[in-house]
């Protein structure tokens, strides 16, 4: 069993950066990747960013593309999303999530692996 514990949610004013990091312990497969979503109250989870955890090939959704960065330390099981250029927009309940297929993927209902969640606030 494969369990994600997330770490890194605060608050910030509009421009600062903030690192959400996300651990993953069990038996980690050869096949892992995982991704980042975010979920504002009463709507969807957005696609944030992916990560293949053998090639660390990245993938990211168009609102964060070019202030976020996915990355992995294989050696510890952890995934980390740096955030820069935060926007209040930003502001969402942000999940790490992994599955057993090295694919990208970018639909809520391909991950099998699910964090608590994290809370990202940015203040105008």
């Amino acid at each position: 069993q494969i369990q994600l514990v997330e770490s890194g949610g605060g608050s910030v004013q509009t421009g600062g950066s903030l690192r959400l990091s996300c651990a993953a312990s069990g038996r980690i497969p050869s096949n892992f990747a995982t991704a980042w979503f975010r979920q504002v109250s009463g709507k969807e989870r957005e696609f944030v960013a992916w990560i293949n955890w053998s090639t660390g090939t990245t993938s990211y959704g168009d609102s964060v593309k070019g202030r976020f960065t996915i990355s992995r330390d294989n050696a510890k099981n952890t995934v980390s999303l740096q955030m820069n250029s935060l926007r209040p927009e930003d502001t969402a309940v942000y999940y790490c999530a992994a599955r057993q297929d090295n694919r990208l993927a970018m639909t809520t209902a391909l991950y099998m692996y699910w964090g608590q969640g994290t809370q990202v606030t940015v203040s105008s």
